[in-house]
């Protein structure tokens, strides 16, 4: 083992400067002004940080699941009384609306909670005696040193969502922000290193080129993910190289099913909420709308002039409801789709077009006159541009709904019960909603199908794939 170069707590382990070589400098999308420069973890840090983790595996991994539940709740009530400044870091960094990022608080510690209280709890089969006069039964055990990868849209709550799960399962930990928005996982992994061991939670910062070492350790024997398909499929293929379980959620292109015995008027209200929050920045957004063909007119009068009432503006302001994309690069893929699909005859209803301002703002856009086989349909665009399409009848919305290559998330709006259980039975995707999108508990699994990963979240599922089980068999007597 090679000496440290640095602990990798701190925001001060990874302060860089314009000079230095290799550095990523993280911007405010609202204002284009940079917030702090950090220099990239190199192989050596990601090796450092895994073998610190590599030591402390063993005594965490022993340490009983109620006193690493205990650590948790004391970590969750921490959080609960920073709540305002994790909210305005988050809001800053990422550009979301403040009283959005306050929002989301509740759900940070709900999941510490959660997972501090599954790690007492074993799902595993009673012991008994199966076969051949013997007793068995399982252990859940952990894997020992599990990497994180968390993107940019929901820094915080994607980092909680992973750490929480896989230090519960007594797991030692390396985790990778987004180069794009690191400023809350700094504030959470320090805010845990006062109460957890050394070397159970370790940071390391940098590109694409740090997540690549921590993959390819060979002493990491998972790797979860959040992020877009091509880099999952690239984990997947280098995780199999040294045989290490990979979790991959990969974003979505959600299917919203719009039929006319819902109340079309209200519906149309609701899902604006659901399509543009974080500026459409999320794989579960109501980004696909597909309306019965009768209610088509009336839902799509509704959802533009509803559209027409969101205030895009500074995300400090508790009056905006919708702040800037991440970056310049993404305003400019998420525009570029807006214009190919013009190019190909589709209508813009509203928006489609950069606003003129300081910052990363691009117009909520509706877009319509699309046919099913087009990019913008086909491609998660992760930006504030929702298509509306109509559907003839239940079967060829249910076909449209299936007709891409994602499979994370659907919802099906409607009051009709056997429409409900066909349709959440025939959706091909891991999450269904009816009536209302986007929500979660920490109760139930989440994650996708197809191309949209595997792997689960949350729930007692999410815990179990950070551990591995042991099948114990026991014959109490040697025979005669």
């Amino acid at each position: 083992m090679s000496t440290p170069t640095t602990t990798g707590h701190t925001a001060q382990d990874w302060l860089g400067t314009p000079a230095d070589a290799d550095i990523s400098v993280v911007i405010n999308p609202a204002t284009e002004r940079p917030i702090a420069t950090y220099r990239n973890a190199s192989t050596e840090d990601v090796h450092d940080a895994v073998m610190r983790a590599y030591a402390a595996r063993t005594d965490w991994g022993r340490t009983p699941p109620v006193d690493r539940a205990e650590i948790l709740l004391k970590i969750a009530d921490a959080i609960e009384q920073e709540a305002e400044e994790f909210a305005r870091i988050e809001s800053e960094n990422v550009g979301k609306p403040i009283t959005h990022a306050r929002d989301e608080m509740p759900w940070v510690w709900d999941v510490i909670r959660f997972s501090a209280g599954a790690a007492r709890v074993s799902h595993a089969p009673a012991a008994g005696e199966y076969a051949n006069g013997s007793t068995s039964w399982l252990r859940r055990e952990p894997l020992g040193v599990v990497g994180l990868i968390t993107p940019w849209n929901y820094p915080l709550l994607m980092a909680t969502w992973k750490l929480a799960p896989a230090i519960a399962a007594g797991n030692a930990v390396v985790i990778k922000p987004s180069e794009l928005t690191p400023e809350t996982t700094i504030r959470l992994v320090d805010l845990m290193n006062r109460f957890l061991p050394p070397g159970v939670v370790n940071l390391v910062l940098g590109d694409a080129n740090a997540g690549r070492a921590i993959v390819e350790h060979p002493k990491v024997r998972l790797v979860a993910l959040t992020g877009d398909v091509s880099t999952g499929k690239a984990v997947a293929a280098s995780a199999a190289a040294t045989l290490k379980r990979a979790s991959l959620e990969l974003g979505g292109k959600a299917p919203v099913l719009v039929f006319a015995d819902s109340p079309v008027a209200q519906t149309a209200r609701d899902l604006v909420e659901f399509s543009y929050a974080n500026s459409g920045q999320d794989c579960t957004a109501a980004c696909r709308i597909i309306v019965e063909d009768r209610a088509y007119d009336e839902f799509l009068d509704a959802y533009v002039a509803e559209v027409h009432r969101i205030a895009v503006g500074d995300p400090g302001d508790v009056e905006t409801t919708m702040g800037p994309l991440i970056s310049e690069r993404q305003l400019e893929r998420v525009a570029g789709f807006v214009e190919r699909a013009r190019g190909y005859g589709a209508v813009v209803r509203t928006g489609g077009e950069r606003l003129p301002r300081a910052g990363w703002y691009y117009a909520p856009t509706v877009v319509t006159d699309i046919e099913q086989s087009s990019e913008i349909i086909q491609r998660e665009v992760f930006g504030p541009v929702v298509t509306v399409q109509r559907g003839r009848n239940d079967d060829e919305m249910l076909a449209m709904a299936n007709g891409v290559d994602y499979g994370l998330s659907a919802s099906v709006w409607t009051t009709n019960l056997a429409r409900t259980m066909r349709f959440t039975r025939e959706l091909d995707f891991g999450t269904v909603w009816v009536n209302q999108q986007i929500f979660t508990a920490s109760e139930m699994p989440f994650g996708g199908f197809r191309d949209s990963g595997y792997g689960k979240e949350l729930s007692g599922h999410g815990l179990d794939e950070y551990s591995q089980f042991k099948h114990v068999m026991v014959k109490p007597e040697l025979a005669p």
